[in-house]
């Protein structure tokens, strides 16, 4: 049976994690025979498999103003409650013109409705889910109980009751196994585990295509020792620790490069960062990597992106010093390219990854002496570099190529089509290139009379 599946997220656009396994998913899929169509508030995806909705950006203005009123808060007021379900009320009604847009059979979420960045999305999917009973298949990458910042919140409800929702139609899948277990004893719901995933099967030689005026343009000379931390400036990435490791390392041109951007949780981490590099005399630079799609005939690795694999390419060594992560896209890049790396041994890699072997230097929260030799002689060794890097590979390749996404994804969209949605209005179906004009929102989309009541210091309430 061939399906459109409709992906919905916050965001499909850039390097984030979120972003890159739905479109690893989405390739699976349509090599399954699907069609995949999109929607989320910022898209960088095909346009005529698209529908772009700005109020479902987790940084929209509105958005954002809700987050700040509801968390860190013991208390809610009328005003955001309002905002809440009026912004609820916009997302469904662009829900349900893409569901019958596109003809939509089966609806994949992505971490829409596993943590609370977008609280009136999760609502108006759950809502459309529940009344529908379309198929669904909820893919969580990491759980609002997971992140101190959600801990303390005037919204329990709204969390109980869609982040993550209990619903007869939706299935749900992990990327790792504390995960797993975490779903179970909070919400007792039972989930498959899928870990994020690369073609290994199909390696990607790009060593001809790397282009030395972009690298220079990044900074990066034919000279430089290039470490590289290909990672989101966020505090939970241990960016100090790479900072530490080159410092120590104390080597001539020695470049840190971390790849992608700030501005999701902040400016302040990257403000002090580059104030703790300064002080420790680390060349440090932090670049905005484009998001421009690479063209090319070997579709292994289509949802990156050309900058990120020059920097993977040009690199000597990689670090990955997280504090917690969700899975680690990360680590199987570096492992990909046949890069060594430095890994903080975090939760999920303790429990899912360092069991299946892997050599590479670990630290345990702390940068000692010893692992600075370790990665010393990396650099100095070409002979032990390539024994780990191909053993790396190899693990790799029999744990989290596009096979266990394959095999895993056919039996559950097989078991959540047994479900059949409910009656929809009858839509006629067009071609991907044929687009239906959408109705305006005409009064719904005007702006929320409870966000504006509070910037503006009025009310609109009586009384």
């Amino acid at each position: 049976m061939k399906l459109n599946i409709g992906m919905v997220s916050t965001r499909f656009a850039g390097l984030d994690g979120v972003s890159l396994e739905a479109a690893k998913w989405a390739h699976v899929l349509e090599e399954m025979g699907h069609c995949c169509y999109w929607l989320a508030g910022e898209l960088d995806r095909p346009a005529r498999r698209s529908m772009l909705v700005p109020e479902a950006h987790f940084q929209s203005d509105v958005n954002r103003w809700i987050s700040k009123q509801v968390f860190d808060r013991r208390r809610r007021s009328p005003q955001v409650l309002e905002t809440i379900h009026e912004q609820r009320a916009i997302l469904r009604f662009h829900l349900e013109q893409f569901i019958d847009h596109f003809r939509i059979d089966c609806l994949i979420v992505e971490n829409a409705l596993s943590i609370p960045m977008q609280i009136p999305l999760g609502l108006a999917l759950t809502e459309i889910i529940a009344e529908r009973t379309i198929p669904a298949i909820l893919h969580h990458h990491d759980f609002y109980w997971e992140r101190p910042r959600y801990a303390h919140n005037s919204v329990a409800d709204f969390l109980r009751t869609a982040f993550p929702p209990s619903l007869p139609s939706a299935m749900h899948v992990v990327i790792n196994s504390v995960a797993r277990a975490q779903l179970a004893r909070r919400c007792q719901l039972l989930a498959t585990l899928i870990p994020n995933v690369l073609d290994f099967k199909r390696p990607l030689d790009i060593g001809r295509n790397v282009r030395r005026k972009s690298l220079r343009a990044m900074g990066i000379h034919p000279e430089d020792i290039v470490i590289l931390q290909p990672t989101r400036i966020v505090e939970r990435k241990g960016i100090e620790h790479a900072v530490d490791l080159v410092n120590k390392l104390n080597l001539p041109n020695c470049k840190l490069i971390v790849s992608h951007a700030a501005g999701d949780e902040g400016m302040a981490y990257a403000h002090w960062l580059k104030r703790y590099a300064a002080r420790h005399q680390v060349d440090l630079k932090f670049l905005d990597i484009q998001t421009r799609p690479q063209t090319t005939n070997n579709p292994c690795f289509f949802d990156q992106y050309r900058e990120l694999w020059e920097l993977y390419e040009r690199s000597d060594f990689v670090t990955f010093p997280s504090l917690a992560e969700g899975f680690g896209n990360a680590l199987l890049e570096a492992i990909y390219f046949r890069k060594p790396l430095l890994v903080n041994r975090y939760d999920t890699f303790v429990r899912d990854i360092e069991p299946l072997d892997f050599d590479l230097v670990t630290i345990d929260g702390a940068l000692t002496k010893r692992h600075v030799e370790m990665v010393r002689h990396l650099l100095s060794c070409p002979e032990r570099l390539d024994q780990m890097t191909a053993h790396n590979y190899e693990i790799a390749r029999q744990h989290f190529s596009y096979q266990q996404v394959r095999s895993r994804l056919q039996v559950i969209l097989e078991t959540a089509m047994t479900t059949k949605p409910s009656a929809r209005p009858e839509v006629a179906r067009s071609s991907p290139q044929t687009i239906i004009p959408l109705k305006p929102l005409e009064k719904q989309t005007a702006p929320s009379p409870g966000y504006n009541s509070i910037k503006s210091g009025k009310s609109n309430r009586k009384g």
